[in-house]
């Protein structure tokens, strides 16, 4: 369960049992008949159907990595070193080296080099410590034995719920689903918030959100999507405001609606797919001017990020061909030819005040709708 175990006792205790429903739920979703055995940091899964229990394991964070395994149950050293005699043909074959890699807890009293000589001592192989063709790992625990050959990495991170609540504007595109990804996989649930302008243009923002949900459903068991309707606002910015501040003024008007949703959510962060200089209202001065009197702590997970290493893991994670589907973005939708990239934060404010952007904000946050997915 890697960084878990860096964690005090409590903490472990709590992001463990955490780990643990997550781990019962996408088993039992996928209609996986298992048993599981936890301990101090492992955790035992018995289920016949091994090759899908580790599609779906592979996916929940908290997992530093897995491994089909051998577990003897309450059992000693001799049970163990009987149990490799008779089996170790079908794991090492005539002429591979082997070497033995033990990990033991604080309750097993024999000697380290006294358990490696007792296991190897009928394995009629070559002993290569070094290059090893065969590796065997084995675990004594008080509770029992672990044998296994092979770790694959994990969805590592800390377990889903974890690490709090988080609101992210979603916009459909190939970074912000990728921004919600990196954060759930730090433990923290997501709530989505979504900008269209339908009827001004089509429902395909709409649909790519929904279906982008659904493919999150991987990594947490429910997902809440708000869709505000935004196209009042931004006519209203369009019509009234200068066209070098209109995306600051639209992103502005985003943000503040964004921290009304979150406060209702107990959410303790915003999270936006912004990235360092991307385009013209992500550069350092706007991103100052987009975020001051939010009163939240506004996170972007990829702000350091180029764009081929976001479509890389838009790709890891199966969203990036939802998110290439074209569609009227709001901000696009009455995108000026040319946007500041230094805006000046005292004319902003004062363009806010003459547009009277709270009042609209109030008005149109009613209209808004929810949709849960599970």
């Amino acid at each position: 369960m890697g960084e878990l175990f860096l964690k005090s006792k409590q903490v472990r205790n709590l992001f463990q049992r955490r780990l643990l429903n997550n781990i019962k739920f996408f088993l039992k979703k996928e209609k996986i008949d298992f048993s599981l055995f936890s301990f101090r940091e492992r955790i035992f899964i018995e289920t016949e159907k091994t090759k899908r229990a580790k599609r779906v394991l592979k996916k929940v964070f908290g997992i530093a990595w897995l491994s089909e395994s051998f577990f003897l149950p309450k059992a000693g050293l001799e049970d163990i070193s009987g149990f490799v005699a008779r089996n170790y043909k079908s794991w090492i074959k005539r002429g591979e080296s082997f070497a033995i890699f033990l990990k033991r807890g604080g309750e097993i009293k024999e000697k380290r080099e006294a358990i490696i000589r007792k296991i190897a001592q009928k394995i009629e192989r070559k002993v290569d410590l070094k290059k090893p063709k065969r590796k065997i790992f084995v675990e004594a625990r008080k509770n029992g034995w672990f044998l296994y050959f092979r770790k694959e990495k994990g969805a590592g991170g800390l377990p889903l719920g974890a690490g709090g609540r988080a609101l992210v504007l979603m916009s459909g595109g190939i970074d912000s689903p990728v921004a919600g990804f990196l954060m759930a996989k730090r433990g923290v649930e997501n709530i989505w918030l979504h900008f269209h302008s339908f009827p001004l243009v089509s429902q395909k923002s709409i649909e790519k959100t929904r279906e982008l949900a659904e493919k999150f459903l991987r990594f947490q068991p429910k997902l809440k999507v708000y869709f505000f309707p935004f196209s009042q606002i931004q006519m209203e910015i369009k019509t009234k405001a200068l066209e070098k501040y209109r995306i600051l003024l639209y992103r502005r008007a985003m943000l503040k609606i964004a921290r009304e949703i979150a406060k209702k959510e107990n959410c303790q962060t915003l999270v936006t797919g912004e990235s360092l200089s991307q385009v013209s209202s992500q550069t350092l001065p706007n991103l100052a001017i987009l975020q001051e009197k939010i009163s939240f702590p506004v996170l972007r997970p990829l702000i350091g990020m180029d764009k081929e290493e976001i479509i890389a893991l838009a790709k890891k994670i199966d969203t990036y061909q939802i998110s290439i589907k074209p569609h009227e973005d709001c901000c696009s939708l009455f995108v000026p030819k040319k946007a500041t990239a230094k805006g000046n934060l005292e004319l902003v404010k004062s363009l806010e005040k003459e547009l009277k952007t709270d009042k609209m904000i109030k008005k149109e946050i009613k209209k808004i709708k929810v949709e849960i997915f599970r």
